[in-house]
């Protein structure tokens, strides 16, 4: 479907010519754009000084061979990403993923969407993101340490602590930044924060674990209190049970709702009663387990074979924190028929483009991840901040900043949509804000 404007139309089309493959990051852009119809018509500024089709493309793309041992004592390879995409407002910051089916299309679209992410924070932070097709998944600790120092001996070049300050994302937590932080202040012969997510014993920030999942409900809460509704007494799901999902449990639960079911790949639990969040982070964080062992804790728990099934689950609220395009348009019907009153995305672009079109034509509540899964970033950046004046700060004072930067997000993304005629559109709110503080740095910064 063509963009409505005839400059943002073209964008798209000449980026799609020149990188038909990359689906992922073609989808994330048209999204995007399309939002900005009524930004581009209503000051000319942008077209004149190029800054779609600037705003569009990476500042630097980096892919690098990765060749590490095996306990066998194998040689093993494989490839690594770094896309610095923008750093109009700061530094480069983004996460690391390492997954079997990381591809640079996936980086990209990961990296882009970082970009309005990071500026919707309000704090200065330009936008990246890397990783590699490598899977922590059934390797031992001697491998994964090994693959985190062949993997930082090239990335050290392109990051520092005023450049480019890399993050954890699925398949890189704490030990993982743990290895991949020791390596680069060996090859660097400094002690700078220039990866955050670090351990607090070096460097970490109280409250970063909890980051995401806190956030994601923070913003839910106000966007919610907003349209006259809340958490407190509601049924909820949410997908995945990986950090994200496991403290989006906590605090829903905190905050008065009933979590009934959350899933891992291979299957998804139901607990009619609410699940136990403590539980959920004993198998996942301690035991590193299959989260069907719940019912060993819980023997009235349902157990059912098959993640997808779980958007079957009827509930008030969903939230999707496990990967990318986890919500079909089947899914999608599914929520709507069953009567659910509101999407809140916890992973990145859970949703497919049809999904989210049948999410919003049905007057569901709708948040982008841009702007709902926003806290990692946020606390990332305020770990930054602590790194550079050499203090720690306590867990209540992170997490109350951390609880006003994600609420006057969603302040931000209602004021915009409502300046441009979208009232209540938080997906396009979401786009515009973060579109704005972007490119009006970039055509202040001149043609670079």
């Amino acid at each position: 479907m063509a963009i409505s404007n005839s400059y943002l139309n073209g964008v798209y089309k000449d980026l799609s010519r020149r990188y038909p493959e990359q689906k992922e990051f073609l989808e994330a852009v048209e999204e995007v754009l399309t939002s900005l119809v009524p930004v581009i018509e209503s000051d000319d500024r942008y077209e004149k000084y190029g800054i779609v089709e600037r705003i569009v493309e990476p500042e630097r793309a980096v892919s690098f061979r990765v060749s590490w041992i095996d306990d066998a004592g194998k040689v093993r390879v494989n490839t690594g990403y770094r896309i610095q995409f923008n750093s109009a407002i700061g530094p480069y910051k983004g996460g690391l993923r390492f997954r079997d089916n990381v591809t640079l299309s996936i980086i990209k679209f990961l990296g882009f969407e970082q970009t309005f992410k990071n500026s919707l924070t309000t704090l200065p932070m330009g936008g990246a993101k890397g990783g590699s097709d490598f899977d922590p998944k059934g390797k031992s600790e001697g491998e994964i340490m090994r693959f985190c120092q062949a993997f930082m001996n090239e990335l050290f070049r392109h990051i520092g602590p005023s450049v480019d300050v890399p993050a954890g994302d699925i398949g890189v937590g704490g030990r993982e930044i743990g290895y991949l932080f020791g390596q680069y202040k060996k090859l660097a012969n400094n002690w700078s924060g220039v990866l955050t997510g670090k351990g607090l014993s070096y460097g970490g920030s109280l409250a970063r674990p909890e980051a995401t999942g806190f956030g994601l409900m923070y913003f839910a809460s106000a966007m919610l209190k907003d349209a006259g509704k809340s958490l407190d007494g509601s049924k909820v799901v949410i997908s995945g049970s990986g950090n994200v999902a496991i403290y989006s449990c906590q605090k829903a639960t905190e905050l008065g709702a009933k979590v009934i079911a959350m899933s891992d790949s291979n299957g998804y639990i139901v607990d009619e009663n609410g699940i136990d969040f403590k539980i959920i982070k004993e198998i996942k964080e301690v035991k590193r387990d299959r989260i069907s062992t719940y019912l060993d804790y819980v023997p009235t728990a349902k157990y059912i074979v098959g993640c997808e099934g779980i958007w079957s689950t009827k509930c008030d609220y969903a939230f999707p924190c496990a990967t990318q395009n986890e919500i079909s348009k089947e899914s999608a019907e599914l929520l709507v028929k069953n009567g659910t009153k509101g999407v809140f995305e916890g992973a990145n672009m859970p949703l497919t483009p049809d999904a989210i079109k049948i999410i919003k034509n049905n007057g569901l509540l709708f948040s982008p991840s841009k702007a709902s899964n926003a806290g990692g970033v946020a606390v990332s950046g305020l770990e930054m901040s602590q790194n550079s004046e050499r203090l720690s700060w306590s867990f209540e004072q992170v997490d109350g900043m951390l609880k006003d930067i994600m609420e006057n997000i969603y302040h931000s993304c209602a004021m915009a949509a409502e300046k441009y005629g979208m009232p209540g559109d938080i997906q396009a709110g979401a786009n515009i804000a973060g579109f704005l503080k972007v490119a009006d740095a970039m055509i202040a910064q001149g043609v670079v």
